[in-house]
Protein backbone atom coordinates (compact mmCIF):
# COMPACT_ATOMS: atom_id res chain seq x y z
CA UNK A 1 0.00 0.00 0.00
CA UNK A 2 1.39 3.25 -0.67
CA UNK A 3 -0.50 5.94 1.64
CA UNK A 4 -0.45 9.09 -0.55
CA UNK A 5 -0.98 12.93 0.02
CA UNK A 6 -1.69 14.56 -3.31
CA UNK A 7 -2.19 17.47 -5.20
CA UNK A 8 -4.41 18.13 -8.46
CA UNK A 9 -4.41 21.57 -10.13
CA UNK A 10 -6.74 22.20 -13.09
CA UNK A 11 -6.09 25.26 -15.05
CA UNK A 12 -9.46 25.39 -16.68
CA UNK A 13 -11.10 26.04 -12.63
CA UNK A 14 -7.73 27.24 -11.69
CA UNK A 15 -8.68 25.35 -8.65
CA UNK A 16 -6.67 22.83 -6.84
CA UNK A 17 -7.94 19.40 -5.44
CA UNK A 18 -6.38 18.13 -1.98
CA UNK A 19 -6.83 14.27 -1.60
CA UNK A 20 -5.79 11.31 0.48
CA UNK A 21 -5.31 7.52 -1.19
CA UNK A 22 -3.97 4.18 -0.36
CA UNK A 23 -3.40 3.54 -4.27
CA UNK A 24 -2.33 6.54 -6.37
CA UNK A 25 -2.93 5.06 -9.61
CA UNK A 26 -6.20 3.78 -9.16
CA UNK A 27 -7.40 7.25 -7.48
CA UNK A 28 -5.87 9.32 -10.49
CA UNK A 29 -7.78 6.53 -12.60
CA UNK A 30 -10.96 7.88 -10.77
CA UNK A 31 -10.54 11.50 -11.33
CA UNK A 32 -9.77 11.37 -14.72
CA UNK A 33 -12.36 9.29 -15.71
CA UNK A 34 -15.17 10.83 -13.32
CA UNK A 35 -18.71 10.96 -14.93
CA UNK A 36 -20.50 11.40 -11.74
CA UNK A 37 -21.44 15.42 -11.52
CA UNK A 38 -21.74 15.36 -7.76
CA UNK A 39 -18.12 15.07 -7.65
CA UNK A 40 -15.87 17.91 -7.73
CA UNK A 41 -13.38 16.63 -9.81
CA UNK A 42 -16.26 16.47 -12.54
CA UNK A 43 -15.97 20.06 -13.17
CA UNK A 44 -12.93 19.73 -15.40
CA UNK A 45 -11.11 17.53 -17.84
CA UNK A 46 -7.83 18.80 -17.50
CA UNK A 47 -6.83 18.16 -13.70
CA UNK A 48 -2.87 17.40 -13.78
CA UNK A 49 -0.79 15.58 -10.43
CA UNK A 50 1.10 18.06 -9.50
CA UNK A 51 2.53 16.84 -5.74
CA UNK A 52 2.58 13.72 -3.65
CA UNK A 53 4.26 12.95 -0.81
CA UNK A 54 4.52 9.57 0.96
CA UNK A 55 2.96 8.82 4.46
CA UNK A 56 4.23 6.12 6.78
CA UNK A 57 0.86 5.24 7.61
CA UNK A 58 -2.68 5.97 7.13
CA UNK A 59 -3.43 8.08 9.74
CA UNK A 60 -0.23 10.59 8.99
CA UNK A 61 -1.58 10.75 5.48
CA UNK A 62 -4.81 11.71 6.79
CA UNK A 63 -3.56 14.32 9.07
CA UNK A 64 -1.39 16.20 6.58
CA UNK A 65 -4.26 16.26 3.84
CA UNK A 66 -6.39 17.79 6.62
CA UNK A 67 -3.75 20.33 7.59
CA UNK A 68 -3.27 21.53 3.66
CA UNK A 69 -6.79 21.45 3.19
CA UNK A 70 -7.40 23.37 6.59
CA UNK A 71 -5.04 26.61 5.23
CA UNK A 72 -7.14 27.30 2.30
CA UNK A 73 -4.38 28.50 0.53
CA UNK A 74 -3.46 28.80 -2.80
CA UNK A 75 -0.12 30.54 -1.69
CA UNK A 76 0.63 27.91 1.05
CA UNK A 77 0.25 25.37 -2.17
CA UNK A 78 2.16 26.94 -4.04
CA UNK A 79 5.23 27.12 -1.41
CA UNK A 80 4.78 23.21 -1.06
CA UNK A 81 5.62 22.85 -4.82
CA UNK A 82 8.79 25.61 -4.55
CA UNK A 83 10.02 25.03 -1.45
CA UNK A 84 10.29 20.81 -0.66
CA UNK A 85 11.81 21.41 2.74
CA UNK A 86 8.26 22.12 3.63
CA UNK A 87 7.25 18.73 2.76
CA UNK A 88 9.76 17.25 5.05
CA UNK A 89 8.17 19.45 8.10
CA UNK A 90 4.80 18.39 7.30
CA UNK A 91 5.90 14.35 7.65
CA UNK A 92 7.60 15.09 10.98
CA UNK A 93 5.12 17.54 12.07
CA UNK A 94 2.07 14.59 11.71
CA UNK A 95 4.69 11.79 12.62
CA UNK A 96 3.26 9.21 14.80
CA UNK A 97 -0.50 10.79 14.25
CA UNK A 98 -3.11 8.48 15.48
CA UNK A 99 -6.10 10.71 15.40
CA UNK A 100 -7.56 12.28 12.54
Amino acid sequence: MDNSVYILYSKKLDRYYIGFTENLTQRLEFHLNDTQSRKFTYKADDWKLIFTIECESKNQGLSVEKHIKSMKSKTYIQNLLQYPKMKFKLLEKHKGTSDC
